[in-house]
């Protein structure tokens, strides 16, 4: 279709970012950071599920990540019922000329970032390590301003099947950028995250960073995931009564022309709006759009789009009238929570939505939609620490693509939103449990992808051009070469200081893909990790 303190990007395409300053407003400091952005992995993200399901209120938006710390206002972590890295977390941190009518309070925190991994790769007989280490580093003042930093690199290596995604895709590594291949087979790689934050009332917040978002309650996003890179971006945040209302405006690289070169990658820039509403404390009803569009290209010279500053503006008839071919989307997310033990989610995205071709079910190529059903179960059963999760994941041919490939849902030669791009049909399932410093989860995965043919643009890749498609009507999902990918992921985890999320990890992957061609592929993986990390590395792709 035509599509609250996070950084200034020190990496490559980002050089000369220019951050907007929003201070209008000032008011008094309050008893907490208010102005925090808290990301977390999906691990980490229980402790906030155990607290909000049991106790949902109407002022929380647990949709729309990462949270501005004054949402979490009634959160306590003493809510849950197992050890877990908190989320009020003032760990090596130090606060200076402290006091109730003091102003120019500051608020200093520094956790060291470790990633240290190693395993085997029974498919390729080779041991494999990654060695990653960082820090991740918070400045508050007055607790409504708050500046952040988070770098990390290493060299690391990987089992055979996230290696050939990689080396297919520009050594580009998923969510972290890009890789520099060494001789051995490892790669270099360095990631830089951060933000600014004000929040100058209860009200209000103003960001200006690089770094991502990710808006759903499930595993996986239609909408928007952190599965790419970092992206730079500004952004405003607005809570009024049961409403929270986010913009943000982002700039994001296109790989399409890419020939090695960072001058190949050309820029493409995005606009972003998400109403969440809390109809009840326990019904959540939310609406997405965007829209994304290419940069200067060899036929034109075009930069950010002023006519998509409108922060309360519906894109599509925005479109009509400055005569857009641009790239714009919508979608929707509910969310409701049941017997203070489960919640229910579900998401759609309309990329093209025409209802006189869904009607007629005769397999338009643009009835481009998605959508997903999902349940979280806490203390299941009445077992304290037991959590179940089931989600379902569907998209249609040709869905986040674009005629033009420069304005495809993408950013920095990765999905926007899902990682298998388009026409699949994903089962995904979960179970762990928690008690006392330890915690054991498996993980799921069954899908059927519809790959394209060799000369065909069946609709999976959403890179290609839609216009390369063979015909109009007769579309079905997971049409084309049938991919079959199987994948779980037991894991043993046991948090030796919960306080900075230090812990240590025994897992065995096993992965099969097989498809119509005759292809088959199971690749075992058993590893052992040390880790600090709070941000999601997803190995499900």
């Amino acid at each position: 279709m035509k599509s609250r303190a996070n950084i200034f990007s020190l990496r490559n395409s980002h050089y000369g970012f220019i951050i907007a300053v929003f201070c209008v407003f000032h008011s008094k400091a309050q008893n907490d950071p208010q102005a925090q952005n808290i990301f977390i992995n999906s691990e980490a993200q229980q402790s906030i599920d155990y607290w909000n399901i049991k106790k949902p209120t109407l002022e929380f938006h647990s949709s729309f990540k990462p949270y501005i710390s004054s949402t979490l206002y009634d959160f306590s972590d003493t809510s849950v019922s197992f050890l877990h890295y908190p989320i009020k977390n003032f760990f090596l941190s130090k606060t200076f000329n402290e006091g109730p009518d003091k102003r120019n309070q500051y608020n200093f925190q520094i956790l060291p970032l470790i990633d240290l991994q190693g395993g085997y790769d029974l498919l390729t007989s080779k041991f494999v390590t990654e060695t990653s280490g960082g820090v991740h580093a918070k400045l508050n003042i007055n607790n409504d301003f708050t500046f952040a930093l988070t770098a990390l690199g290493g060299r690391v290596q990987f089992p055979y099947f996230i290696d050939t995604v990689i080396q297919t895709n520009h050594t580009i590594i998923p969510g972290l950028g890009r890789g520099f291949k060494n001789t051995d087979g490892s790669y270099n790689y360095s990631n830089v995250s951060g933000y600014l934050s004000y929040s100058p009332n209860e009200i209000f917040n103003f960001q200006a960073g690089n770094g991502k978002h990710f808006i759903g309650e499930g595993y996986r996003s239609l909408l928007l995931s952190d599965y790419s890179n970092n992206n730079p971006y500004i952004g405003i945040n607005a809570n009024i009564w049961r409403i929270q209302y986010n913009v943000w405006y982002s700039w994001m690289k296109d790989f399409s022309q890419y020939d090695g070169s960072q001058k190949s990658l050309q820029n493409k820039f995005g606009t972003f709006h998400y109403l969440s509403f809390n109809a009840l404390k326990g019904l959540n009803i939310s609406f997405f759009e965007n829209v994304i569009w290419q940069g200067t290209d060899s036929n034109r010279v075009r930069t950010f789009d002023v006519n998509y500053l409108n922060p309360i503006v519906f894109y599509r008839p925005q479109e009509y009238s400055v005569g857009s071919s641009d790239n714009s989307m919508m979608g929707l997310n509910i969310s409701g929570k049941l017997f203070g033990c489960l919640k229910l989610y579900a998401q759609g995205v309309a990329d093209e939505f025409f209802l006189k071709e869904i009607r007629a079910k005769k397999g338009w190529w643009a009835n481009k939609q998605g959508w997903q059903l999902g349940a979280k179960y806490i203390n299941a059963f009445k077992v304290k620490g037991l959590t179940i999760q089931a989600e379902y994941n569907e998209v249609r041919p040709y869905t986040y693509s674009h005629g033009s490939v420069q304005q495809n849902y993408t950013h920095y030669g990765q999905a926007l939103a899902h990682p298998f791009g388009a026409n699949f049909k994903e089962y995904l399932g979960f179970v762990s449990y928690h008690a006392n410093r330890w915690m054991i989860s498996a993980q799921g995965l069954s899908a059927t992808i519809g790959m394209d043919t060799l000369n065909s643009n069946l609709g999976q890749n959403i890179f290609a051009s839609y216009t390369s498609r063979p015909y109009d009507y007769g579309h079905k999902t997971t049409q084309g070469n049938k991919r079959q990918l199987m994948q779980s992921d037991v894991r043993f985890t046991y948090y030796v200081l919960p306080q900075m999320n230090l812990r240590v990890e025994l897992g065995y992957i096993q992965r099969s893909v097989k498809d119509d061609l005759g292809y088959q592929l199971q690749s075992p993986y058993i590893y052992f990790g040390v880790k600090t990390s709070i941000h999601q590395f997803y190995r499900d792709f």
